[in-house]
């Protein structure tokens, strides 16, 4: 199948469509920024709070008639250009596939080693949100605004968080199982590629070796960190970028002066510090995205998620001793706190946690409500920096491919650090009401991850959906579930070239993102809770229909908090939401389940933790018979904190080929 690197099929279209867009864009920017110029967000309302010339007023009253005088100017020039836009998105196609060219740009990423499927196995790492880039105007209903800021600073933050190094830290106490903290993944802060191994004695133990390549460095283990891993057993593939430290719970989980110390001392940096990225010293024009100390969310994340609980100093190894033993001790209670919840299930055979960044080592992004176009050009910039191929523009426009006119795209963006080989894109043909005027639909991609020594292609299949929005148009979701499924099948035969007898192809996995537009506790919802789609696909969230696990939170935030200084950063979101009475303040519950018309403050007892609508599901059907298919970790993200008004999502997948190391 051949991926569209251009919207249409030639250089005149594209020139047409430039033209006519020309046309268009000035009537509707100016009708964007008049409405937008009523619509103030609660961070607005704020800052004017404090004015007493009614500054703003008078800014409306003067700028008003403009805006007005140039709309009704400009509407000729959009009539003809909607003359020529419309008809030509017959031959538009469904979506741009972008290659990044310049592998130096990738200045986030690690460079990816083909997986032979040696080994214990891989894992791969998935990551789904909804980000809100609509037209500014619209935005703010959903109380977010600023779209081309938001979309600059959400993919600096997303690769910031991606690109850093995985550690792990586990604590052994009486009352902790336990719990993987990925996102607390700066114990020690590891540059160049000396491929030292770094021993972790007294109150923490290595488990195995770590290793850190730098960003551009190759992903693999030297050959002296395979000797070196002993007893901790051979880690698997995929986990080249790791560290496993185990934090033993005499003191109830707290290390001692003395045990600090000695992680310091074999905490070291053997090269030199790495250059910021591109772009970072940029001041963000969003609000509470100004760095502060300790947000490891703002624009210089990369550096400071590193350096967050040890400040190592360069090439003589001493570091701040308060620092170190303030941050240490806060971030071990915080993962106490998140392990008393997951006690609640101990058979749990994954990690589970609440994030402050996107996991380390992800490999797939599916975002959702990338409608903007400036502004998906804005993201996908950003992205580049951490993510080789990207897919976005997904959709259709006028009344081409669907019953209705389509006035935007689907919002669907697909990132992905491996090739990707097939794409197809669907619309859903039943939207009613607001969402019919998009065309929501579902994006199918094939990716290849590796390849066996019998020249055997190690396929995935990756879906990304947005369903109805509308509360009460449960049939339409159901039906969209339905076509999903009929899609994916057909997608996977017409893109499959293996047969039973000579498999060409290994399927490792298969998963479906997306923002689902419904959860798994409200009543109203029991028609897709029990949709046939969770008989083929397993929810890691979910334990059945209309019951998930203790640890699972809402992803829907309420609108109305998400400028409030308790939860404007990702750490501070991080700590109100491992509360049960800070999510009751911030999250979105079941409607049914609501007693007020405003969820802040509200102390009604409240079951569940939260609308949890966005969803990242897997199967083990249609996988390579001979491997197995098991969740490693499942984390709900608050780095986007004041970007969007949803938590994003991530999955690790471990896909287990059984076989011994070479």
């Amino acid at each position: 199948m051949v991926l569209y690197t251009s919207p249409f099929p030639n250089s005149f279209l594209s020139v047409l469509h430039s033209f006519s867009w020309g046309l268009i864009f000035p009537c509707y920017w100016l009708a964007d920024r008049l409405v937008a110029s009523f619509v103030p967000t609660t961070y607005e309302k704020r800052q004017r709070a404090d004015d007493p010339c009614y500054f703003h007023a008078l800014c409306i009253i003067i700028t008003t008639p403009i805006y007005l005088a140039l709309l009704v100017a400009s509407l000729p020039f959009a009539l003809i250009g909607f003359l020529l836009w419309s008809p030509l998105q017959s031959a538009r196609r469904p979506y741009i596939y972008s290659r990044l060219e310049d592998k130096n740009h990738a200045n986030g990423a690690t460079l990816l080693t083909e997986w032979k499927a040696a080994g214990n196995g891989k894992s791969f790492c998935f990551g789904s949100a909804n980000v809100c880039l609509l037209p500014d105007s619209l935005a703010r209903f959903n109380n977010v605004f600023n779209t081309q800021a938001r979309a600059k600073e959400i993919g600096r933050r997303i690769r910031n968080g991606a690109s850093r190094p995985q550690i792990k830290i586990y604590i052994d106490s009486p009352t902790n199982t336990s719990i993987s903290a990925a996102s607390f993944s700066s114990l020690v802060s590891p540059q160049g590629g000396d491929n030292t191994n770094r021993t972790v004695n007294a109150g923490i133990k290595r488990t195995t070796s770590m290793e850190y390549k730098g960003d551009n460095s190759g992903s693999n283990n030297s050959e002296d960190s395979r000797e070196d891993k002993g007893g901790a057993g051979e880690p698997n593939e995929g986990e080249e970028n790791s560290c496993i430290v185990r934090i033993n719970g005499e003191d109830n989980g707290h290390m001692s002066d003395t045990e600090t110390d000695t992680v310091n001392s074999q905490a070291h940096a053997s090269g030199p510090a790495e250059p910021p990225l591109e772009g970072d010293a940029e001041i963000s024009k969003t609000p509470n995205h100004k760095q502060k100390e300790g947000d490891s969310g703002s624009l210089d994340s990369y550096s400071a998620s590193r350096e967050s609980l040890v400040k190592v100093r360069v090439g003589d190894g001493t570091v701040d001793q308060s620092t170190v033993n303030n941050k240490l001790l806060y971030k071990a209670s915080i993962m106490k706190k998140t392990s008393v919840r997951k006690k609640k299930h101990t058979d749990e055979t994954f990690d589970h946690e609440i994030s402050a960044f996107f996991p380390a080592n992800l490999d797939f992004l599916c975002l959702q409500e990338v409608f903007d176009k400036r502004a998906a050009e804005k993201l996908k910039e950003q992205l580049h920096h951490y993510f080789e191929y990207i897919v976005y523009d997904v959709g259709v426009y006028s009344c081409h491919g669907c019953c209705s006119f389509k006035f935007v795209n689907s919002g669907l963006l697909f990132a992905s650090r491996y090739p990707v080989m097939d794409a197809a894109y669907h619309c859903y043909p039943n939207g009613r009401g607001t969402d019919s005027l998009a065309s929501k639909g579902a994006l199918f991609l094939k990716v290849q991850v590796g390849s066996t020594p019998q020249d055997q292609r190690i396929v995935g299949y990756i879906s990304c959906t947005h369903l109805q929005a509308i509360a009460g148009d449960t049939t339409v979701r159901c039906e969209q579930l339905d076509m999903l499924q009929d899609w994916l099948s057909e997608f996977r035969k017409s893109t499959s070239s293996s047969s039973t007898a000579n498999p060409e192809e290994l399927v490792a996995f298969d998963v479906i993102c997306g923002d689902l537009n419904f959860d798994n506790c409200s009543s109203e919802d029991k028609l897709e809770q029990q949709h046939s789609l969770f008989t083929h696909y397993k929810d890691p969230c979910r334990i059945g229909p209309g019951e998930d696990k203790p640890w699972a939170i809402g992803t829907l935030l309420d609108p109305e908090g998400l400028y409030d200084e308790e939860v404007c950063t990702p750490d501070n979101l991080q700590k109100v939401l491992e509360s049960e009475e800070g999510r009751k303040g911030y999250l979105v519950y079941p409607t049914s389940k609501n007693h007020s018309s405003s969820q802040k403050g509200r102390k009604a007892s409240l079951k569940g933790n939260g609308r949890r609508i966005d969803y990242m599901l897997y199967t083990e059907e249609g996988l390579y018979l001979e491997w197995k298919v098991e969740v490693e970790e499942f984390s709900f993200i608050t780095q986007l904190a004041g970007l969007t008004d949803h938590l994003p999502v991530a999955m690790r997948l471990m896909v287990s080929t059984g076989e011994d190391d070479p």
